[in-house]
């Protein structure tokens, strides 16, 4: 298995958790360190004595000609009827790894990322009974642990600064691409001023002066590395003049506060980004608490119907979401309705910032975030979190 996600994500917490567990039966080794790269000079014969041990590999990257030797080591495995799940691989997803990885291990490694935390992991940490609550916390400062657990605001914005800066001088180089640290930083800038709207390529492109086809590469780039979130629209219906360009939101809402200067909620809630950074906050919740197998989109025309996350979990099960900031009047408007009669949605949901739930109409229902996850995705209906 290959465990992806961002650097100070947890990935190495988790498998060290996981190392200690198994005792003897694991080894761990970091590539990052010349002694262990040292002890894979010959992998095959290392790897082989340790062929009844669970192998972790973090920061695989460094070492990228080493799925050759392992794919040679599982298939020997299996004709030994060895059981899977000999190797545990770590690393951020990068377009280098995971082409190479999928090249040499097709069929033989699953891929499982690891998301920061979400608003139900905070839920059950001090900072849910602290003044502002949990889901402020998670949403002012993000969801990479060190950020949301500093010891204050300002330590946690200080933390994502260096965090960006060292990503794009150091990880990012190292992971593959090879992109000008400022120029990509302007990038991720423009793109977090743009906030859940759709791509404009060519504007993008003007102010940075290169090509159409240089934005859309970085930003595969960044999709890949797993910072922003390429959210596709609804396609399917040919009657209907349906927009075709994808949404773009930087995936973790503390990253796109520091990106844009916004050091706390005092400052969010007067910046004109607050509604769109809500909005990504909650469509990365819910994406991440889907099921491997479901879709999610957003809906819109060119005649104003518009819904903000559509979830297709088969062709005749899709749900329509709504995101409100607003606590006194989360009403959505006509074009939601009008979409949901569009796409013939079984279940039509407002999320908003209140705890209470209850019904709008005799269609529609008002939640909070974690009554959608915790209930209606979970216990209603088996769709539960992958």
């Amino acid at each position: 298995m290959a465990l992806l996600g961002p650097r100070q994500v947890g990935k190495t917490t988790l498998a060290l958790a996981l190392a200690e567990e198994q005792g003897e039966q694991a080894l761990y080794l970091d590539l990052e360190l010349p002694s262990d790269r040292a002890k894979l000079v010959e992998p095959e014969l290392y790897l082989e004595r340790h062929e009844d041990r669970l192998v972790i590999l973090d920061e695989i990257h460094r070492l990228p000609g080493i799925f050759q030797t392992l794919r040679g080591l599982i298939d020997r495995g299996r004709r030994k009827g060895r059981r899977n799940g000999q190797f545990l691989l770590l690393g951020s997803a990068s377009i280098e790894l995971m082409q190479q990885s999928a090249e040499s291990l097709a069929g033989r490694i699953a891929y499982q990322e690891l998301a920061p935390f979400s608003v139900l992991e905070v839920g059950q940490t001090k900072a849910a009974k602290s003044k502002n609550g949990s889901t402020d916390r998670l949403w002012v400062r993000g969801g990479f642990p060190d950020s949301f657990l500093a010891a204050s605001d300002e330590s946690s914005f200080a933390w994502r600064t260096a965090f960006i800066q060292t990503y794009l001088e150091r990880d990012v180089p190292a992971l593959g691409p090879r992109i000008p640290a400022e120029t990509l930083r302007r990038y991720w800038q423009m793109l977090a001023h743009n906030q859940g709207q759709m791509l404009n390529a060519a504007q993008i492109a003007s102010g940075l002066a290169v090509s159409g086809h240089t934005v859309a590469r970085y930003l595969d780039v960044m999709v890949d590395l797993l910072l922003v979130r390429r959210l596709h629209p609804w396609a399917a219906n040919a009657k209907k003049r349906l927009v075709r360009t994808p949404k773009i939101y930087v995936r973790d809402s503390g990253l796109l506060h520091a990106l844009l200067g916004i050091p706390n909620q005092e400052e969010l809630l007067g910046h004109p980004v607050v509604g769109a950074s809500w909005e990504g906050m909650l469509i990365e919740n819910i994406i991440d608490s889907l099921p491997a197998t479901a879709r999610p989109m957003f809906y819109r025309t060119s005649a104003g119907a518009e819904i903000d996350l559509v979830v297709e979990f088969s062709a005749k099960e899709r749900w329509a979401i709504e995101i409100k900031r607003s606590v006194s009047d989360p009403r959505p408007s006509k074009g939601f309705y009008t979409g949901c009669e569009d796409l013939g949605v079984r279940r039509r949901i407002v999320l908003y910032p209140g705890q209470e739930s209850y019904a709008l109409d005799a269609q529609t229902e008002v939640m909070p975030l974690e009554k959608l996850l915790r209930d209606e995705l979970d216990h209603r209906t088996g769709y539960g979190p992958h």
